[in-house]
């Protein structure tokens, strides 16, 4: 007969061991191997009926029906968006962010919303009823007509037992469940603290398989760790459907809801939201509101196209640069890739003959956005030169292209709808890389300045050598 052993399993990554180590041998990780007692599996036969289906039978792909999976409609069309056009029955998503940033309002307006046509069960494992009661009163109004704007077909219950969540899935009959948060769920049969990796992992397949076998769709709400990825990443993102990362700066009042995984959508899709005193409040047409404050002909400021899944957003990057009162000169990024400002510093030094070696270089994208595609390296570069040199980019100008080491540019993709974007918000020169073969004509509306270099590029863009 087996015996309980114990283990030893790192929080961080999920690496198992038989013994103890301080330090993780997989991650790298300090004090996060945590001992969990393995108790021996008595009823077999429980076991192997827990699948999707225990009556399953192997049928041809051709004799399988291969129609378009419907989509439950979500009015908040950034949300839909991120999700790829609506929310699939039986899929789980897992929504992560940074503590404060507005995981369980952004769930709680959408349970709110899909509570009016649909029942939705959301199990709150962190706060109390009163306190999530409070919380949906602000989004749906005032104290006196917020009680009666909640919608009578969500429920609510504070529950940490996933055991008993079942029983209540079961009585309630729910389209929507939402688990706040997936860390606090719990099995009682196991022996690991809330939060683990054994828990979590468990508590996440459990789930899963409810989704799968009753149609019923599940949001997961998940804790981040101080890296800034959700606890227990390799667990959970190979278990769900879909990842969602809530981001934005704490002293910005804008959401970036970023899908890092969607099996019925495409990846890297961005819903921007704001935080105002009733909520989230979609923002339909960001790039307008990141430009808006801009200030027109500042030496250091330019605009650039950057394609977040299938939408471009246009963006302000500015840059400084300043003599240095240090031996060694600095190079600060805010919101862009710090080895991509020291690939331009390099090429700017060295193939443009600025003289940056004793200038402090910053860099900033403005609004609290993260730029991570290169073809936001002309426009960085563009913002630099423009400050060392104090002679400010055209106004109506925007730059795309990656930047190559020897100073050449080279092109990015999407080139077409990035400039259909631009032309859309009244910019009339577009400054680009030179195209090797002429698939199809640039849009109307919008003059392309093809460059082969750097230099060229910015002979183009700047004021100095403008018409």
């Amino acid at each position: 007969m087996a015996k309980a052993y114990s283990r030893y399993v790192c929080q961080v990554c999920g690496k198992v061991s038989s013994q103890s180590f301080g330090r993780c041998p997989a991650c790298d990780s300090w004090d996060s191997m945590v001992e969990e007692v393995v108790e021996p599996e008595v009823n077999h036969s429980a076991r192997a009926v827990r699948g999707l289906n225990a009556s399953s039978q192997p049928r041809r792909l051709a004799d399988i029906e291969g129609e378009r999976e419907e989509r439950v409609p979500v009015r908040m069309q950034e949300f839909a968006r991120v999700l790829g056009g609506g929310i699939v029955p039986g899929s789980v998503v897992l929504i992560g962010g940074d503590p404060g940033i507005g995981k369980s309002t952004l769930t709680l307006q959408l349970a709110m919303e899909l509570a009016e046509q649909n029942l939705v069960l959301y199990v709150s494992g962190e706060e109390s009823e009163r306190q999530v009661k409070m919380r949906a009163m602000r989004l749906a109004g005032n104290s006196a007509s917020g009680e009666s704007a909640l919608p009578r077909n969500l429920f609510l219950v504070t529950e940490t037992n996933l055991a008993v969540i079942f029983a209540h899935i079961q009585t309630v009959q729910p389209a929507l469940v939402v688990i706040d948060s997936i860390q606090t769920m719990t099995l009682p049969e196991m022996e690991s603290s809330a939060g683990s990796i054994s828990q979590v992992r468990e508590c996440a397949a459990r789930l899963r398989e409810l989704a799968k076998s009753s149609g019923i769709s599940i949001f997961l709400i998940g804790h981040v760790t101080k890296e800034g990825t959700i606890a227990g990443p390799r667990v959970l993102e190979h278990i769900v459907d879909t990842v969602l990362y809530l981001e934005g700066e704490q002293f910005q009042s804008y959401r970036l809801l970023r899908s890092v995984k969607n099996r019925f959508g495409a990846t890297s899709e961005v819903g921007v939201f704001e935080m105002q005193e009733k909520g989230m409040v979609e923002v339909s047409n960001p790039s307008e509101i990141f430009l808006a404050e801009r200030l027109i002909n500042a030496p250091g400021s330019a605009v650039a196209v950057t394609m977040e899944g299938t939408r471009p957003l246009l963006v302000e990057i500015q840059g400084l640069t300043t003599h240095t009162s240090f031996g060694n000169p600095r190079r600060n990024a805010n919101g862009v890739d710090i080895n991509r400002l020291l690939l331009i510093t390099a090429v700017l030094t060295r193939r443009l003959g600025l003289h940056l070696g004793e200038q402090d270089v910053f860099a900033n994208v403005v609004s609290g956005l993260r730029v991570s595609e290169p073809a936001a390296d002309l426009a960085t570069a563009a913002a630099i030169a423009s400050s060392i040199k104090d002679i400010p980019l055209r106004a109506d100008t925007v730059l795309i292209g990656e930047v190559g080491l020897s100073g050449e540019l080279r092109m990015v993709s999407q080139m077409p709808a990035r400039l259909r974007e631009a032309a859309r918000l009244g910019f009339k020169r577009a400054v680009i890389p030179r195209r090797l073969r002429s698939n199809e004509p640039w849009p109307t509306g919008i003059e392309v300045l093809e460059c082969r270099s750097l230099r060229d590029a910015l002979a183009s863009a700047l004021w100095e050598n403008s018409d």
